[in-house]
């Protein structure tokens, strides 16, 4: 972790926790509620500083991880419940209308909404879009044993994910571990398969969420293991494979899988060396294995071949921000799907402050940081929304009870229904903290 990355977390955090409150404190205001304070992180025991204007006192906590504004006379995480016990005031919150108190509650979420859909757009508008196809790798995807086992093939062309249209290899590496189907074009024909959950929990045993699978490349020798059996048979720095005991193969997926049914055998290699072809004899060693590496160049090639680069106009760009918007939204609630599932673990890969802060560029990179802010600024949104005492998707179901009910929740129930959401909330922090740690220290991250 680097300062750099460190400067860039706060950066992001600050701009966020900021306008999310200020989503709560502008309608505040504009219903003539007392906002006791707004403060930018947490102030447990003490402010980094502080300055009271009319009633409302403005400060920097020391703790940076989030943000508040305390609205007088409503049971938040303060837990500070001694006005309450008295008749509510015309300007504290639980004197107001179910309405006015539910536009109060939804102002952060709505301002974090529409802060990334304005990001987006303007990433769209002038940056642009760089990706890489799935249509553009000619010969499909090579496919690694764990996408294997989700039910991928080598030669696939990825074309939807669960009946929607996957262009972008980017987005659709993630896409598919959240999906329960997807459709390729395999052997000239359109196949539906089912993604199995056992493959998605080895891809992400194995941290390859955004490589298990990327385009075939040729079998060309880039080195060779000393004595192995590659080099003992005399084949060098670029030869080209093209055939195993008279069987043909063009792609060095098509290899490993072969050679592993051949140990301790004798083979005939096929190879093009300076566009001549020849035949090799070659043991194939105990662990079945050729012992060289493959030249990435011509992978490399295949999937530059792939990229994509698209512009768009401002009216463009609009509607595409909320796209990107959605999409996000859309993936944050897919991925309930394998963090709560025993199967595939994804609890296990839970990042929190730690995690997300090694997730930054080690030098800044405005273009990434914006772009970050704004999948933050959503995953925010969707984090609050969430129906939990203690976040602001628990005091909207309070309000929307009130509103459809004609009759409040009792303060008694709002008090320790608080109290509740504010254990669990404080147990999952120190959960994903302590997972934080645990990675960091073993160096899994």
């Amino acid at each position: 972790m680097t300062l750099i990355q460190l400067f860039q977390f706060i950066l992001s955090i600050s701009i966020l926790v900021v306008l999310h409150e200020l989503g709560h404190f502008i309608p505040a205001k504009l219903f003539k509620t007392k906002v006791e304070k707004f403060y930018l992180f947490f102030d447990p025991w003490f402010s980094i500083a502080k300055k009271k204007i009319g009633d409302t006192e403005y400060g920097i906590g020391w703790l940076p991880f989030g943000g508040y504004v305390k609205i007088a006379g409503m049971v938040d995480e303060s837990m500070d419940t001694e006005q309450l016990k008295k008749p509510a005031e015309p300007w504290e919150f639980r004197s107001k209308p179910a309405w006015q108190r539910l536009i109060i509650m939804m102002g952060g979420v709505t301002v974090n909404f529409f802060l990334a859909w304005f990001i987006y757009s303007s990433l769209s508008y002038f940056k642009g879009e760089n990706f890489h196809d799935n249509a553009k790798f000619e010969n499909g995807i090579s496919v690694s044993p764990a996408g294997q086992k989700m039910g991928l093939q080598n030669g696939d062309i990825i074309l939807k994910i669960d009946g929607k249209v996957a262009e972008r290899m980017e987005t659709s590496t993630i896409n598919m571990l959240f999906a329960n189907e997807a459709t390729v074009l395999r052997d000239g024909k359109e196949v539906t398969l089912p993604i199995n959950e056992d493959g998605v929990a080895e891809v992400l045993a194995e941290n390859e969420a955004k490589m298990y699978f990327g385009p075939r490349s040729p079998v060309v020798i880039d080195s060779l293991i000393p004595k192995g059996a590659a080099a003992s048979a005399g084949l060098l720095k670029g030869d080209r494979i093209t055939g195993i005991n008279g069987k043909s193969i063009q792609f060095f997926d098509e290899l490993a899988p072969q050679i592993s049914q051949l140990k301790n055998k004798e083979i005939i290699l096929d190879i093009q060396r300076n566009d001549a072809p020849q035949k090799v004899n070659v043991k194939v060693s105990s662990e079945g294995k050729l012992g060289f590496a493959n030249d990435p160049s011509f992978a490399q090639k295949a999937f530059d071949n792939t990229a994509v680069s698209k512009k768009y106009t401002l009216a463009e760009a609009i509607p595409r921000g909320l796209t990107r918007t959605i999409d996000v939204l859309t993936m944050q609630i897919k991925q309930f799907k394998i963090v709560f599932n025993t199967k595939t673990q994804g609890y296990k890969k839970v990042s929190g402050p730690i995690g997300i802060i090694k997730m930054m560029p080690e030098t800044i990179n405005w273009e990434f940081f914006w772009g970050f802010t704004a999948m933050f600024s959503v995953w925010l949104a969707f984090l609050n929304l969430i129906p939990i005492p203690g976040l602001d998707g628990g005091h909207v179901v309070f309000t929307l009870w009130e509103m459809i009910t004609g009759k409040p929740v009792p303060q008694k129930v709002l008090e320790n229904a608080q109290m509740i959401g504010v254990i669990f909330l404080m147990g999952l922090m120190v959960v994903i903290f302590g997972n934080d740690i645990l990675k960091w220290i073993t160096g899994k991250f």
